[in-house]
């Protein structure tokens, strides 16, 4: 038989520069060329809040984690649940004819039959424990009365 090595920590990322990971680091590389577009495009003011916008977000998708998953997993879920049906139907196939008119049933065309059963007594519910207990090698009384 073949062995394989089979890997470890694979929930791990790969890290480039001590603690950070490739994909922290791919973002705060995007951050910063944002940064600096707004430095070139924009005036003071609009630099200074851009810039705080900027390194805000970077930071928190680059290093917060919800449920040791990092943030954008948790983005990308909320809005997948936003945008599922909040109403859940179930046989949505019927159309609407069938939900406007429903069928109107006499009480005296339908005939009700109920029977019910007596509650087992409890020298059976004691057999019917032994033949759990013993995982079904005890038949109990009723295969022995069946066999005489």
């Amino acid at each position: 038989m073949q062995q394989f090595v089979v890997p470890q920590f694979i929930d791990e990322e790969s890290h480039i520069l001590g603690p950070i990971a490739v994909r922290q680091f791919l973002i705060m590389l995007v951050v910063g060329f944002l940064v600096f577009l707004s430095y070139r495009l924009a005036d003071t003011s609009l630099f200074i809040i851009l810039t705080i916008l900027f390194v805000v977000s970077g930071i928190v998708l680059a290093f917060v984690r919800i449920n040791g998953r990092p943030f954008h997993y948790f983005l990308l879920n909320l809005i997948q649940t936003l945008q599922r049906p909040r109403l859940r139907v179930w046989r949505k196939e019927y159309g609407k004819q069938d939900q406007m008119a429903p069928e109107i049933i006499n009480d005296a065309s339908v005939s009700k039959v109920t029977t019910r059963r007596p509650p087992p007594t409890i020298s059976r519910l004691a057999e019917l424990s032994l033949v759990v207990d013993t995982g079904g090698i005890y038949h109990g009384d009723n295969a022995e009365k069946g066999n005489s």
